[in-house]
């Protein structure tokens, strides 16, 4: 059975030694003392909110009090933190300390593994792009794969038919790049042009584009 000390919701003074106001206090016999004693001074206070140190520094304490508060609205005492002792709950922060280094230790690992993947990823778009579209200039085929393959972006690089290379899923990202890099697209955008129809006017010049791209690059002299 759990101790209980209490928070006080009105000025309330010690019955054995007269300290007052208390802030907390514990009730026996029906009558308000106050932590000294209750014979519970020598422990300190850990509001709520960190639930693995509160568990921690209660499991280390030997002796521990639940401190709760009665919500008038509600009708009932909700906790608000515990007494524990002070070696306990030193113990628990350095033990918290650790579980955080290590979470950071393997979000960093976590973060260059996605970095690597992410970087060959890119790469065998890249490749992709250069296999559909040989004619392509290389700068311009690693700009688009990098553009279409950032994580979380929500492009068509990192669709399912992106992510497997899929040929349809590379050539509607090939075309965006140049609707959008090429053309006035943006621009009509701007202007007012629904979509539809600037996709309409521009389509003869963007397919023109692809096709130029798709026969293999003339060597220069």
């Amino acid at each position: 059975m759990n101790l209980v000390v209490f928070e006080a919701l009105r000025p309330v003074h010690c019955a054995d030694c007269r300290t007052g106001p208390l802030r907390h206090l514990v009730r026996e016999s029906g009558v308000p003392r106050c932590l000294h004693c209750a014979d519970l001074g020598h422990l300190v206070y850990l509001p709520r909110g960190n639930a693995a140190l509160t568990r921690r520094s209660r499991e280390g304490s030997s002796l521990y009090a639940v401190v709760v508060r009665y919500h008038k609205r509600r009708k009932r005492h909700e906790r608000q933190g515990v007494f524990v002792e002070e070696a306990a709950l030193a113990a628990a922060e350095v033990r918290c300390l650790a579980d955080a280094e290590a979470r950071a230790r393997r979000r960093d690992r976590a973060r260059l593994r996605r970095a690597a993947e992410d970087t060959r990823f890119t790469a065998a778009f890249a490749a992709e792009i250069r296999r559909l579209f040989p004619g392509i200039p290389p700068e311009r085929a690693a700009a688009i794969a990098s553009h279409a393959s950032v994580r979380g972006s929500g492009r068509v690089g990192r669709s399912a038919a992106g992510r497997a290379l899929d040929p349809v899923a590379v050539s509607v990202a090939v075309r965006a790049a140049v609707r959008h890099v090429d053309t006035e697209y943006d621009a009509l955008l701007m202007a007012g042009v629904p979509r539809f129809e600037a996709r309409a006017r521009l389509a003869a010049r963007i397919d023109a584009v692809l096709t130029a791209w798709r026969e293999p690059a003339v060597p220069a002299a």
